[in-house]
């Protein structure tokens, strides 16, 4: 059974053509869609994570060529790159988090930026933590 689009009683509806860059006429719509994007700087991290996993599963000599291709400029200009796209990810994320679960006390809203201020002070003292475990000197 097929759903025909119009009959002579019920016109089809007109829509009004759409641009491919319609979100470019837009800050918010060009940040949201630079935040989908972010998602291959996620994929990215997540891969290289598993081939570093890998190589030192296989031993010293797969990791050092593990990281003098690492050391590539070109690799690591993407990876700087992904780094700032998954900043962007992270801030972007944690300033949703008050609107994608409202908290409420006593009947009313807790402030957004209460909501959010934990996820950042979480970020900061994970960083740290991490920073001064690979940086200190054994």
């Amino acid at each position: 059974m097929s759903v025909q689009p119009s009959t002579e009683f019920h016109p089809r509806w007109y829509r009004a053509p759409v641009s491919t860059y319609w979100w470019m006429g837009s800050w918010r719509y060009s940040l949201f869609i630079l935040r989908e994007l972010t998602s291959v700087a996620v994929a990215w991290s997540v891969v290289v994570t598993l081939l570093l996993l890998r190589s030192l599963l296989k031993g010293p000599d797969a990791y050092a060529h593990f990281t003098h291709r690492m050391q590539a400029p070109w690799m690591l200009a993407l990876n700087i790159i992904a780094f700032c796209f998954l900043l962007l990810h992270t801030i972007t994320w944690f300033n949703l988090a008050p609107r994608a679960m409202p908290v409420r006390v006593g009947g009313k809203r807790v402030p957004e930026f209460l909501v959010a201020a934990p996820n950042y002070v979480l970020w900061v003292v994970a960083s740290a933590a991490i920073a001064w475990f690979v940086l200190r000197k054994s």
